[in-house]
């Protein structure tokens, strides 16, 4: 059985290596490699999570973030292009909007910060998205974090636009607007 601690080292590196705290860019690419890896670690982590069996980890501040990245990363990594990547948004959500209400995000580094605003960033709820800017705001001066707001307006500006991420719609059964279709022939349409 994996620990909170396994899933921090996983996600930032081992606490005492000088690549703790710092960006990993297999966060935020498609490496079949990296979901292999998620998946014959973290997936009866990530069935546990789900379930609320580990909801005791909102205790603490590095615990909630593994939770937090159990819920919301883990996911996207172990059902990419399926429904089941979305499936614990909801879950993930509640999990960060209670570490923010305990300031847990404050505790943590500035790039583990990200995975408790993340949540908000990946909701189809424009209300959300206006939350995900409005915390990413609170990183624009951590270098490490210079890039954040960006994603954060451009998903904001989707949803603005669209009312929901478009580029789920065939994952999840949903009819494209003509709209929608022309948007996402544009690059950088699908985050």
């Amino acid at each position: 059985m994996k620990t909170w601690q396994d899933v921090i080292q996983f996600w930032f590196g081992k606490f005492e290596s000088s690549e703790y705290g710092k960006p990993r860019k297999q966060w935020f690419v498609k490496d079949r490699a990296f979901d292999d890896r998620v998946r014959s670690q973290f997936l009866d982590t990530y069935s546990r999570a789900a379930s609320g069996d580990l909801d005791s980890w909102q205790a603490e501040p590095l615990s909630c973030l593994a939770l937090a990245i159990a819920l919301d990363q883990f996911p996207r990594n172990l059902f990419r292009n399926t429904p089941r990547a979305f499936a614990t948004d909801d879950k993930a959500l509640h999990v960060a909007e209670t570490a923010i209400d305990r300031q847990f995000d404050r505790q943590v580094l500035p790039v583990q910060r990200w995975f408790f605003y993340l949540p908000f960033e990946h909701s189809e709820n424009l209300e959300h998205q206006h939350q995900s800017v409005r915390l990413f705001e609170t990183l624009k001066d951590d270098p490490d974090s210079a890039s954040t707001l960006d994603y954060a307006d451009q998903h904001r500006n989707v949803i603005e636009k669209f009312g929901r991420f478009p580029h789920r719609n065939e994952i999840l059964g949903r009819e494209s607007t003509p709209a929608e279709r022309e948007f996402l022939q544009q690059p950088g349409s699908s985050f």
